[in-house]
């Protein structure tokens, strides 16, 4: 028996007990009559004594060639400590050891396992099982899979089936680049590892599952971001016989349910605003409302002045920034630097200070007096004490812009607390977007989303104006899931793809098996995906979902702790029928 109990787990209850615990040296003070050892497991840490007057010297000395990190089993008797430490979750007793056993020794880490470590991200990254023994790695592990526990528990309950689809699919043309898998059985033939489960999802629909959800590893070799993994995990989810409302209300449940009993918040209201919506009033796709600073378009009365800036502006647009008129012109120089950095790429900014006296001080005074600014005061909501912020130019850039200004003033200000879940649906997305280089129009979502109901003849004459019966849901300012009414009829998806640029033959070759399944009577469906990696973050007041896995890739989509990807053998090369191009 390698332990009776866990080193978190004892308390004075337990004084007088003999018992054999088992763990890693987390810490050894030596003060020469006495040596203390503290002793950590998943669970927590208990405190190993070892004096001159109860313990055989061979013990003690034994104690005292203990390093960090050795695996060790001990038998002792629980005693009192004499001098207690509240801030240990078994402070309150300590062990006087009587034997003790290395299981094995360890290297001195390269740095200190502790909750504040002394190892930069690419150190604890290479060497991430030892980064797993500190408490924050390892509680965000515990708190992810009590989240996927509880999503399991939830939707099972809600008459939801856990079914596994493939790993080594089909590659198709749309959305990110797929990872492929060379078939040695099938020479110059590859798989594809699935960017999602859609269509499998869709052909259990088909197959009369009627409510299907998988916790699913996903994978797509794009472009990296920070804070973005080449494999990612989602919560898959479709339903058959149900309209948007009644997904929406599905989901609804299940995130009220693991806010309250992750985050132990009740929420009562979800939301919805238009994905057109969104942008003119946030100025992107995803708003974080936890906030105000809403966007106000000042063409009206900002334009048709001097200031011709603004008059050759396609947007005028402000917000007002709660407590801004405080700023110095310092503080001010310094926000107008941080737009224009390479990253935003504003030329600039007007801004104007709501004195507490009712009047307002702007950086063009010279072009607009006080009935002008007042009037811009009422637009964005302005109060004696704010800033006004006004950027101006194309629209869809200046919005950008205009948007990540409002949520670094929100970071600056505290605006954007952790602990508060303010939950949003963002609906009727456009069904197309255009490529502005190539005029070609690709799908928003995927090419299985359905439009609105009476829109599919706005294909041929308006594209532009068509929207997807299609749903976001936001939290805190991140899209957590995103999903859609699906095409279940084979003629609506002939005339899809045929709009995305599919010749009937290309249609067939890669989505035929999913055509010709809708001929044997596929039931409407919908349904919706989340990101499991982000919801766990954001549910434990994080948005790095790196620290919410086991073992993340770096910015660069790199393993650095076994160093992947990397070159396979000459031999494997040659089974798999790939040849290396000669330089």
């Amino acid at each position: 028996m390698y332990r009776t109990h866990t080193c978190g787990e004892l308390g004075e209850k337990d004084v007088k007990s003999d018992v054999v615990l088992s763990g890693w040296v987390q810490k050894v003070r030596d003060k020469g009559f006495v040596v203390w050892v503290d002793l950590r497991d998943r669970y927590g840490i208990t405190q190993l004594v070892f004096d001159e007057e109860r313990t055989p010297a061979e013990l003690l000395a034994e104690a005292r060639k203990l390093g960090r990190e050795f695996v060790i089993q001990i038998e002792g008797e629980v005693i009192e400590r004499a001098s207690k430490n509240p801030q240990l979750q078994t402070g309150d007793i300590e062990i006087l050891v009587k034997k003790l056993k290395v299981l094995n020794q360890a290297l001195v880490p390269p740095f200190t396992i502790e909750d504040e470590t002394d190892g930069g991200t690419d150190l604890r990254m290479k060497y991430r099982y030892l980064d797993i023994r500190r408490r924050p790695v390892k509680d965000n592990l515990i708190f992810r899979s009590k989240v996927t526990m509880e999503v399991r528990k939830y939707l099972s309950e809600q008459g939801f089936i856990e079914v596994e689809t493939p790993y080594l699919i089909k590659s198709t043309p749309e959305g990110a680049r797929d990872f492929v898998v060379p078939s040695r059985m099938n020479p110059g033939q590859f798989y594809a590892l699935p960017q999602s489960p859609q269509t499998f999802k869709q052909l259990l629909m088909v197959g009369g599952l009627d409510k299907y959800f998988q916790i699913v590893k996903c994978f797509r070799d794009e472009d990296l971001r920070a804070d973005r993994q080449p494999e990612f995990t989602q919560i898959d989810c479709e339903m058959a016989f149900v309209e948007q409302e009644d997904v929406l209300n599905a989901f609804e449940g299940l995130t009220r349910h693991l806010l309250k009993e992750i985050a132990g918040v009740e929420v009562d209201t979800f939301p919805r605003i238009t994905y057109d919506e969104a942008m003119k009033t946030y100025g992107n796709d995803k708003p974080d409302i936890r906030f105000g600073m809403q966007f106000a378009e000042l063409n009206p009365i900002a334009q048709n002045k001097e200031f011709q800036v603004f008059n050759s502006a396609e947007l005028v647009v402000g917000i007002a920034v709660p407590g801004g008129a405080s700023y110095s012109r310092k503080e001010i120089d310094g926000i107008i630097e941080w737009l224009k950095r390479p990253q935003i790429g504003a030329k600039g900014m007007v801004y104007v200070k709501c004195n507490e006296d009712g009047s307002y001080k702007s950086s063009v005074d010279k072009f607009y007096d006080q009935e002008d600014l007042q009037k811009w005061a009422v637009a964005t909501g302005a109060e004696k004490g704010d800033l006004i912020c006004v950027l101006s130019g194309d629209t869809d850039v200046t919005r950008t812009q205009l948007s990540a200004l409002r949520m670094e003033m929100a970071e600056q200000l505290g605006l954007r607390n952790p602990s508060e879940f303010a939950p949003l649906w963002v609906v009727d997305f456009p069904l197309l977007e255009k490529d502005e280089e190539t005029g070609d129009y690709h799908a928003m979502h995927h090419p299985f989303t359905s439009p609105k109901p009476g829109q599919l003849e706005l294909l041929d004459t308006d594209p532009d104006a068509v929207r997807a019966n299609a749903y976001d849901l936001v939290l805190n300012g991140n899209e957590i899931g995103g999903g859609s009414i699906r095409i279940h009829d084979k003629n609506v998806q002939s005339v899809m793809f045929r709009h995305l640029g599919f010749s009937e033959e290309e249609a067939k070759a890669q989505f035929g098996f999913l055509m010709d399944a809708f001929q044997y009577g596929a039931p409407p469906h919908g349904g919706i995906a989340f990101g499991l990696d982000r919801l766990v973050a954001i549910l434990g007041g994080q948005e790095t979902i790196r620290d919410f896995i086991a073992f993340p890739k770096n910015n660069s989509g790199r393993d650095v702790m076994i160093d992947a990807p990397a070159a396979i053998d000459e031999v494997q090369l040659e089974e798999l029928n790939l040849r290396l191009r000669e330089k």
